[in-house]
């Protein structure tokens, strides 16, 4: 430690030990600094400015009661005056010390409120600190130490702060006048109509504050872009995936006008590369898988001939099946304009598509997420597929290679295997999946194996090369290069929000550390009229997920207005379509640690299940996580044959509050695989059967046995009678 750190740091720990051990708490009483003021008005204005200041400068309790004692003993106006002037120096003494001596304590105690601090530093500067001063989030003296630590000037922070606490102050001066000039301590003496009045506006303040910034900070966002006297549409929506098509119909069924613009194909995504071939691919693999199974079922077939591309010409038939859900015919007819083309992002209010300009109220960004490629050395040279351009094959590949073992990987792996491609599926990751728990990874890769996969966890790949015909990648496994050989290279690493050739970026418009869009918890961007939702802000790329959040995002853009809206996160499934499926709702095992959550496990094993025997698909699980002794699940995560709809006993349960003795009291229908969601809350239950009143119950039994009287005797009088 240098020596001026030890200096301030001396003279720091001395000043809060004489305020302790000479009493210092006395001096900040009411009637002690009346009596000084009549006999001294400017010496004991010295002094309380001073005590003000050390008591903010080293960010001791009591700020709030000295504003409050300012006020009463010496009035509105020479209170504000010393308050306002003795707040600001005390606070930028505590910014000096903080920047100067507390830096590795502070980052260590208030490090969220720090990273907060630095975002909004980053992004408003110094109005950031202003609208932090007005309405005090964030505690006074953690505002004064973590602004220490970012790179403001200490001269802005100072009048910054003078300024932005100067309304804040004189609400609680003016409180501390009114209370001060109470002459008899009774009802009739305190609610007076100006006691009333202060606090009612000490109670109102945050409110009229924050209403204040919000109007400040809109003036600030919205100067640069005069608005519209009219506007052509109360919405437009950038991009006809899952979240683009709910948020306009949403806004058509409610009578808006809204326009959608799509640069590619309607329905995104999911139905052109993602959700619709990659199920109907995994449903024609598993026809073939079948037919390979056919002596377990008793039956007799020869071996499938797998015609490759007409496995692939079936994946767009079913595509083109479901292609009208989603057309601009449909949309068209409830309501909504299609516009085809790129759209750019003017302004708050204005849309360009090439020469048209299209104004609006609101703007929704819909625009998705594509398949992210890592820049790995001579992968371009090698080449590649992706999910979005996989469904082009037509030429079934004999070795292909997939990188990355999330739900998108391993679906694909095991749809290629099964159709008779030699697969190999690599991960930098410990184990595939990583998401889910440790004991559903290696079910799921245990079952790849014996299919054939060629399973290499802990590869992370660091170049890709030609030799000849050849193509090779080659992994690095704790020091080891690994070689591969391939025909086809599938990347399947994770996605990539699009943000850009959107105009985002002039508007200012952020992104997240990981790429996506920042919004808050209404789905707003920096502009409260433009909202985003699905894959381009997360933080679930799901497609349910997007439809949830479009609905969000559509109603608070037409109605925020009267009444806004929290995107509600509390209960989020998805589903990896492997074969066992992996059905997955709210926490697992992992996160529950991750967490400190006190839970405890159930687990039913479907190898049980009668149902699932029958179908000779028993194996799997259904695990649920319950809250330490109680039965209000946390989460379920099923491992085996159709989990992706057993599952949603247990995402309504948890949405609506039921808990496992209510799914136990269900009739489930026999023989069903839903069963194993009953069995599940049996096994809970019996883990917690009553042992000490089963004892007594079942000497009450033994008692009837012996011939104890009561029951037949009452009965047999009952009849006589």
């Amino acid at each position: 430690m240098t020596l001026k750190k030890l200096i301030v740091l001396g003279v720091v720990v001395a000043a809060i030990t004489a305020f302790f051990v000479f009493n210092g708490q006395q001096y900040l009483s009411l009637d002690q600094f009346r009596e000084w003021v009549t006999e001294e008005p400017v010496l004991t204005a010295g002094l309380y400015f001073a005590i003000y200041v050390v008591v903010t400068g080293l960010s001791l309790p009591g700020a709030a009661i000295m504003t409050l004692i300012g006020g009463a003993i010496f009035g509105l106006w020479w209170g504000l005056l010393l308050v306002s002037f003795a707040s600001s120096v005390g606070a930028t003494l505590a910014f000096a010390v903080s920047r100067t001596l507390l830096g590795d304590w502070v980052q260590e105690k208030f490090s969220a409120q720090l990273q907060t601090i630095n975002r909004g530093v980053e992004k408003d500067g110094a109005f950031y600190l202003f609208s932090l001063r007005l309405i005090p989030i964030i505690p006074f003296f953690v505002i004064n130490l973590a602004f220490g630590l970012t790179p403001i000037r200490t001269w802005t922070f100072y009048w910054v702060s003078q300024l932005g606490m100067l309304a804040g102050t004189f609400v609680y001066v003016n409180a501390g006048a009114e209370l001060g000039a109470v002459e008899e301590l009774s009802a009739s003496g305190i609610l007076t109509p100006g006691i009333i009045s202060a606090f009612l506006l000490l109670a109102a303040f945050p409110f009229l504050a924050r209403a204040l910034m919000g109007r400040l900070r809109n003036y600030q966002l919205y100067k640069p872009y005069p608005k519209p006297k009219s506007f052509d549409n109360n919405m437009v929506v950038i991009g006809a995936g899952s979240a683009g098509l709910v948020s306009a119909l949403i806004a058509a069924t409610v009578k808006a006008k809204v326009v959608l613009i799509e640069r590619h194909r309607m329905g995104g995504d999911c139905l052109n590369t993602g959700c619709v071939p990659s199920k109907a691919l995994i449903r024609s693999a598993k026809i073939n898988h079948y037919i390979e199974r056919a002596t377990q079922f008793g039956l007799r077939a020869e071996r499938g001939t797998v015609d490759f591309a007409g496995v692939m010409e079936r994946v767009q038939k079913v595509i083109k099946k479901i292609e009208p859900h989603d057309s601009v015919e449909r949309y068209t007819e409830m309501g909504v304009e299609c516009v085809a083309g790129d759209a750019k992002v003017l302004s708050p209010y204005a849309v360009q598509v090439g020469n048209r300009v299209i104004t609006t109220r609101n703007i929704v960004l819909a625009s998705g997420a594509r398949p992210f490629v890592p820049p790995i050395p001579g992968i371009e040279q090698t080449g590649y597929l992706t999910s979005d351009t996989l469904w082009e094959l037509r030429e079934q590949p004999e070795r292909l290679l997939v990188m990355g073992a999330g739900p998108i990987g391993c679906e694909l792996a095991q749809s290629f295997s099964r159709l008779g491609t030699g697969v190999t599926l690599v991960d930098m990751a410990p184990r595939i999946m990583p998401r889910e728990d440790e004991d559903v990874s290696d079910y799921v890769a245990a079952t790849f194996e014996r299919e054939g996969i060629e399973v290499l966890v802990g590869h992370k790949a660091v170049g890709f090369r030609r030799e000849g015909e050849r193509q090779i990648a080659r992994f690095d496994r704790d020091g080891v290069p690994v070689d591969v050989e391939f025909d086809q290279l599938l990347v399947a690493v994770g996605r990539k929000a699009n943000v850009e050739n959107m105009g985002l970026e002039d508007l200012g418009i952020t992104t997240t550390p990981q790429g996506t869009l920042e919004v808050d918890e209404y789905l707003r961007t920096r502009y409260p009229n433009i909202y985003a939702c699905g894959d381009l802000t997360g933080p679930y790329q799901f497609t349910h997920m997007a439809g949830h959040q479009a609905w969000y995002a559509a109603v608070n853009a037409l109605f925020g207005r009267f009444k806004k809206f929290k995107v509600d996160y509390s209960v989020v499934p998805w589903a990896t379509f492997t074969d066992p499926e992996v059905g997955r709702v709210g926490l697992n095992e992992t996160d529950a640690r991750q967490q400190g959550i006190d839970y405890e496990v159930t687990v039913y094993g479907i190898d049980d299940l009668d149902r699932a025997i029958a179908d000779d698909e028993d194996r799997g699980f259904v695990k649920v996580l319950t809250r330490a002794r109680s039965d209000k699940i946390l989460g379920a995560t099923i491992v085996g044959y159709h989990a992706a709809e057993l599952i949603v006993e247990f995402i309504t349960a948890m949405k609506h509050g039921i808990g496992l003795n209510k799914i136990l009291a269900t009739v489930h229908i026999y023989p069903t695989l839903s069963e194993a969601n009953k069995y599940a809350a049996g096994v809970w239950k019996k883990a917690r059967k009553p042992e000490g009143l089963l004892g007594w119950v079942e000497k009450y039994h033994a008692w009837q046995r012996r011939g104890g009287a009561g029951v037949n005797s009452t009965q047999s009088e009952t009849v006589r009678s």
